[in-house]
């Protein structure tokens, strides 16, 4: 498991973003995002704060717990949090093949989608998972779920090389569309 940065740093950069450490100044930024009706469409029913509170530090806790996380997003030199991408640990009560395992999840606010931001995001914490984790003899499965009706994400699922899996429910109901991807170091 690699040491985390120190959190006055981005921890990853792309082009055009930096993917930073979640802090606790973070939190107020992405009840904000995920709470706005249409970022929030496809994340399951609307819970209000409390709800967008645990999600948070469920990604946060992922770090401390497991090495890896959600990264908070932000336009590269710019302070505002975007968005929420990365790969944490999380266990959603839907069978010993998606439980327990390494899930990847993007939330891009609603006034920066369409530019291509989840996917440079994602692939950028792919590439580093798969680096730190993507070991020999170590599992680096990672799965996600989908909304069956969120044809973007879906889209964007597949190409960073998720392969849909099962269609499943979730405890309360939702309908869930679950896929998978094995790391790239195991694929060469």
């Amino acid at each position: 498991m690699s040491a985390l940065l120190p959190r006055d740093k981005p921890f990853l950069q792309t082009e055009r973003l930096e993917l930073w450490l979640p802090t606790r100044a973070d939190i107020a930024a992405m009840i904000e995002i995920v709470s706005d009706p249409h970022t929030g469409k496809y994340l399951g029913p609307a819970g209000g704060a409390a709800d967008h509170f645990m999600r948070f530090q469920r990604n946060a806790g992922s770090w401390f717990l497991h090495g890896y996380g959600g990264f908070i997003v932000r336009e590269r030199g710019k302070p505002d949090a975007i968005g929420n991408c990365g790969v944490f640990h999380s266990w959603r009560g839907l069978g010993d093949d998606f439980d327990d395992m390494p899930e990847a999840g993007w939330i891009i606010s609603a006034g920066h989608e369409g530019q291509g931001y989840a996917n440079e995001a994602m692939a950028a914490a792919l590439d580093w998972f798969d680096g730190e984790h993507g070991r020999p003899n170590h599992s680096s499965r990672v799965v996600c779920m989908i909304d069956p009706d969120n044809a973007g994400s879906i889209k964007l699922a597949e190409k960073l090389g998720f392969a849909e899996m099962r269609r499943a429910a979730l405890p309360d109901g939702s309908k869930v569309v679950l896929f998978e991807r094995g790391s790239r170091r195991e694929a060469s």
